[in-house]
């Protein structure tokens, strides 16, 4: 769509003109740093950050209505720079001028309404946002496009070059900032450590293919991050881990999509999603109260994050009494929720800020926590998959997590909620295919029900000596048929099909 075309009272806002005062402010002793560096913890006190726009009071000046305006026509204009994360400038990553946007078919994933059969037996409206069909097919795409543009920024002004990107991950981080950074080639390269043998050959092959060096190391995730943390202390390199500030903000657009798919109406809403290392749930809250506090949306949602029993921090810090909260990592336990198989959470200071924020302003408890079983995950991903969705375990994870967040009253059935697969489906088929073939290791703690395993049944046909060549035509054409008529007989008897009556 042309500019022209816009209406008049849009034109001016299409194209991004706020240029913000972003800066890092430490969540522990609130100092602030300038963005010419990368940085990741405060060298003052060694807290995380959290990216503000010193000047976000500026979009308060727009009108919630018009603000709800200039992101719908937006999303209908012919502009690179602004299809995806970045449809959100302003509210994302002002600092980064659009020529510096790296943008590769992120965000904007489908928000899938659930059939007829699974709301009838959750007894609720609800919608799958399904991230996995992001370039990397997981979403952590959005915070790379935002933590790769601020790096495409910095390297065409000059503030760096020869960047050596590197993370921690369970799967899916590395292989986004595997993707992410091959596309800057050749001034950026990527490194990865993965925990040996805990990451599912599909993910360990993106990094390959996207030519990271990968290492694994001995041990899980929580062992992989303290390796990168010591490198981004000790060398130069760019940290692309959530406790990348920028990564958050990426993140964000997850909330603004919902919004947005729901023109804006976040009344009785409910969003569910894993925990993982933090930064989603993070980088949710935060996004809806942007879009509250300058009038975008008029309510916000639930916030429901969900946990494994084997990987499960998160919640037992909110169990606790809030007078006697103690945050203490965990051991984690083999999950089928892989991605989120994590102890001790990067971003778990920002969770605890932003979520004692988000309850303030929504003017009572709206941020919840809950736990789940690996029987639950996995019965509720294989649930979710026939009946049309793409959900991974960690889909599984979330839907699971509704079934627990109704039976505490949390969620009613008078709302909608939405629930977040966090990755495609094929990234985490060798926990489906273990199920379906009864070889779960007992460490999982995973039975298995007959009615949610399928295989392939072998059509048993006639024995051939495959002596063609000696064969006429005819012959070859008889058994042929013969073969036909064996095959489709039998399928027909598994299928208990009837014969069509003749006329």
């Amino acid at each position: 769509m042309e500019l022209e075309e816009f209406p008049k009272e849009i034109r001016p806002y299409i194209f991004p003109k706020h240029k913000g005062n972003q800066i890092y402010r430490c969540l522990a002793c609130g100092r602030e740093y300038g963005l010419e560096k990368l940085l990741y913890t405060c060298p003052s006190c060694g807290q995380v950050f959290l990216i503000y726009d010193r000047d976000f009071d500026q979009l308060k000046k727009i009108s919630g209505a018009l603000w709800r305006k200039i992101f719908d026509y937006r999303k209908m204009a012919s502009i690179p720079a602004l299809k995806g994360i970045y449809l959100y400038h302003e509210f994302v990553g002002p600092t980064i001028p659009p020529d510096a946007v790296v943008y590769l078919g992120e965000a904007h994933t489908p928000l899938i309404e659930a059939n007829s059969f699974l709301q009838k037996k959750l007894g609720i409206r609800f919608f799958v946002k399904n991230d996995g069909q992001n370039p990397s097919a997981s979403f952590k795409d959005r915070g790379m496009a935002s933590a790769l543009s601020y790096i495409n920024y910095l390297i065409k002004g000059g503030a760096v070059s020869d960047i050596l990107a590197v993370c921690a991950s369970t799967g899916d981080t590395s292989a986004s900032a595997a993707l992410y950074a091959s596309y800057l080639q050749p001034h950026v390269k990527s490194a990865v450590l993965l925990p040996y043998k805990k990451v599912t050959p599909q993910q360990l092959s993106q990094p390959l293919g996207n030519g990271a060096k990968v290492f694994e190391i001995p041990g899980v995730f929580d062992d992989c991050m303290k390796v990168v943390e010591a490198m981004s202390e000790r060398y130069n390199v760019a940290l692309l881990n959530s406790k990348n500030a920028w990564r958050i903000l990426g993140q964000e657009t997850y909330s603004y999509e919902i919004a947005q798919d729901f023109e804006y109406d976040m009344v009785n809403k409910a969003v569910v999603l894993p925990i993982g290392n933090a930064g989603n749930i993070t980088a949710v809250m935060s996004g809806f109260i942007k879009f509250y506090e300058t009038g975008v949306i008029d309510a916000l949602p639930k916030i429901v994050g969900v946990q494994s029993q084997h990987a499960n921090p998160v919640f037992r810090y909110y169990a606790s009494e809030s007078k006697r909260r103690e945050f203490i990592p965990v051991t984690v336990k083999p999950s089928v929720a892989q991605a989120a198989m994590i102890g001790n959470p990067v971003s778990m200071p920002r969770v605890i800020y932003l979520a004692e924020l988000y309850n303030q302003i929504s003017g009572g408890q709206n941020v919840f926590v809950v736990e789940v079983t690996e029987q639950a995950i996995m019965e509720w991903e294989l649930i979710a998959n026939r009946n049309g969705h793409i959900a991974c375990t960690q889909g599984g994870e979330s839907l699971a997590g509704l079934v627990v967040a109704q039976e505490h009253g949390i969620i009613n059935n008078n709302e909608i909620a939405i629930i977040d697969s966090t990755a495609h489906a094929l990234k985490f088929s060798g926990f489906q295919e273990m199920y379906f073939e009864r070889k779960f290791p007992s460490e999982f703690g995973i039975s298995y029900k007959s009615d949610l395993i399928n295989a392939p049944v072998l059509v048993e046909t006639e024995n051939t000596d495959n002596n063609f060549i000696s064969e006429t035509f005819a012959q070859q054409e008889d058994r042929s048929q013969r073969f036909i008529d064996i095959s489709a007989r039998a399928i027909a008897n598994a299928l208990n099909l009837k014969p069509k009556e003749l006329l």
